[in-house]
C-alpha cells in the first residue's frame, strides 16, 4: 500500500460515522459503544506487541550489541517521560483544546452555528491529538504499514458517531483536520525514511510499541496513562541509538 491511505481511511470512517450518527441520533446503546471500544483497546494490544517486536530486529542489535535494544527502548521512555512531564504536554494539549474551544464557539451568532463549530472543534482535538495519530502516521510514512491508522480510523469512526449524535454535521468537518494533521505527519514519515537508517527505524517502532500499551490500558480503562507525555521519546530513541553505537 502506497504512503497515505491510512489516512484516507481515516477520513472515510469519520465521514461515515458523522452521517451515521446524524441519522441514528442518540439510539446506539452505552452498553454498544462500551464494548466495541474495548474489543478495540484488545486489539490495540496486540498491535502494540507486534511493534514492541522490533526491539529485537537484528539491524540494531547489530549497531548497539545485543544487550543493548531493550536498554534504549527503557532509557527512550524514561528520558522522553521526564521531558514530556516537564514541558507539561499532556495538560498543555488539554488546555489548548480549552482555549480554542471557547474562542471559537463563544462569538457565535446562533445555537446551530454554536453547535456545529463545538462539534467541529471537539472532534478535530479528539482525532488529532491522541498518540495514535502521531505514530500511525509516522510509521505510515516510513512504510512499517498503517495498521495502527486502521485501528484508528475504526476508533474515530465510532467516536464520529457519537459525536455527530450531539452535535451534528460539525463532526464531519473534522475530517478535513485529518487531512492536513495526519497528510504533514505521513510526508514527514516519508523523510524520515529516506535520512534514518535502519537500527534508528527499528528503536523508533519498538518505542513506539510501547507507548500504544498506554494507548490500550486507556482505552481498557485499566489506566489513564498521560501517553501524549510520552511522546518525546520517539526523539530520544535514535539519540541513544546513535550515542550507544557511538561508544562501542
Amino acid at each position: 500500500m502506497f504512503p497515505g491511505v491510512g489516512t484516507a481511511v481515516n477520513v472515510a470512517t469519520v465521514l461515515v460515522g458523522a452521517v451515521l450518527g446524524k441519522l441514528l441520533g442518540n439510539r446506539l446503546p452505552e452498553r454498544t459503544r462500551e464494548l466495541v471500544t474495548d474489543g478495540l483497546g484488545l486489539v490495540t494490544l496486540l498491535i502494540a506487541a507486534t511493534s514492541a517486536m522490533a526491539v529485537l530486529d537484528p539491524a540494531l542489535s547489530d549497531v548497539v550489541g545485543t544487550s543493548a535494544p531493550l536498554l534504549i527502548v527503557l532509557g527512550s521512555v524514561l528520558i522522553g517521560g521526564i521531558i514530556g512531564s516537564l514541558l507539561r504536554l499532556e495538560s498543555r494539549v488539554e488546555r489548548f483544546g480549552g482555549v480554542l474551544q471557547r474562542r471559537l464557539s463563544g462569538s457565535s451568532d446562533s445555537a446551530e452555528r454554536q453547535r456545529f463549530i463545538e462539534g467541529f472543534v471537539v472532534a478535530s482535538l479528539i482525532f488529532c491529538t491522541g498518540p495514535l495519530t502521531i505514530l500511525g502516521s509516522l510509521n505510515d510514512g516510513l512504510g512499517n504499514g498503517a495498521d495502527q491508522l486502521y485501528l484508528k480510523a475504526t476508533l474515530d469512526g465510532f467516536a464520529a458517531i457519537a459525536f455527530a449524535a450531539s452535535f451534528g454535521w460539525g463532526v464531519a468537518a473534522s475530517a478535513l483536520t485529518v487531512v492536513l494533521v495526519q497528510g504533514s505527519l505521513t510526508v514527514l514519515g516519508v523523510v524520515l525514511g529516506d535520512v534514518l537508517p535502519e537500527a534508528h527505524l527499528a528503536a523508533i517502532t519498538a518505542t513506539g510499541g510501547l507507548l500504544l500499551v498506554g494507548v490500550a490500558l486507556r482505552l481498557l480503562k485499566i489506566r489513564d496513562l498521560a501517553v501524549a507525555d510520552l511522546l518525546p521519546a520517539l526523539l530520544v530513541a535514535p539519540a541513544l541509538v546513535s550515542l550507544v553505537a557511538a561508544l562501542s
